[in-house]
């Protein structure tokens, strides 16, 4: 997979992709990601992205033109799944977005600053917005590499034992149940009877039941309503 992240901050997305299971993933050419300096692409001698609002008001707006040239000049070089412009009011990220990203061979990521971006940018240079949340961030970097962990994670030969990803919570539309390591007993605090008592189907039985239990406490928007048939 390649990633191409737009940005006015390029140097905020370094570090984020140089450790652990992200540097992991490019150093074995699972992922090949690259961040971009949005300044690269305009025509202004002082490299400015924005300018003032046309109608008046506070903020500034990211102008069309060098977005346009710099998804153009990324498209010369390959052919791309989807352009995606994170936003705050775009579709929310969610576990199966995650999975249906995480199939596609080249992604590019923009990310709006300031007031965001001009509206003919949303209207034809971008295939899909995506927003982490009902909240608005100082800029998209932060989303943008949330996104990546969500979908680099779920790529064939990131995490060692692949299983662990689709055991995480939100793959089969519940939350993870409780987990417990070593050792045993601590402090009178002990680990469940079943989960030591290496009965495979009881265990599978315990997990799916303490799920749901939390779901129903935690989630319960993710359940079914009351008389629909069974999660799971």
């Amino acid at each position: 997979m390649r990633i191409d992240i737009i940005t006015v901050l390029p140097d905020l997305l370094t570090s984020w992709f140089g450790e652990s299971i992200l540097d992991r993933a490019r150093k074995k050419g699972v992922v090949d990601v690259q961040v971009h300096d949005l300044r690269t692409w305009t025509l202004d001698k002082h490299r400015r992205v924005d300018d003032y609002p046309f109608g008046g008001g506070a903020g500034m707006v990211m102008q069309v033109e060098p977005i346009d040239r710099a998804i153009a000049a990324l498209k010369t070089e390959r052919v791309y799944d989807e352009v995606i412009y994170m936003s705050p009011d775009g579709q929310l990220l969610d576990q199966p977005l995650a999975n249906h990203l995480s199939t596609k061979g080249n992604l590019i990521l923009l990310c709006g600053h300031y007031k965001g971006v001009d509206e003919r940018v949303r209207q034809h240079l971008v295939t899909r917005e995506v927003s982490i949340g009902d909240y608005v961030l100082t800029g998209g970097e932060l989303a943008a590499a949330v996104l990546c962990d969500a979908v680099i994670r779920l790529l064939p030969g990131v995490i060692g034992d692949e299983t662990s990803a689709l055991s995480d919570s939100f793959q089969d539309g519940l939350v993870a149940p409780p987990a417990y390591t070593r050792p045993a007993e601590y402090k009178g605090w002990q680990v469940p009877d079943v989960l030591l008592s290496g009965h495979e189907a009881r265990i599978d039985e315990w997990r799916h039941a303490q799920a749901l239990e939390r779901t129903r406490q935690r989630r319960p928007g993710l359940l079914p309503p009351e008389g629909d048939g069974p999660v799971g």
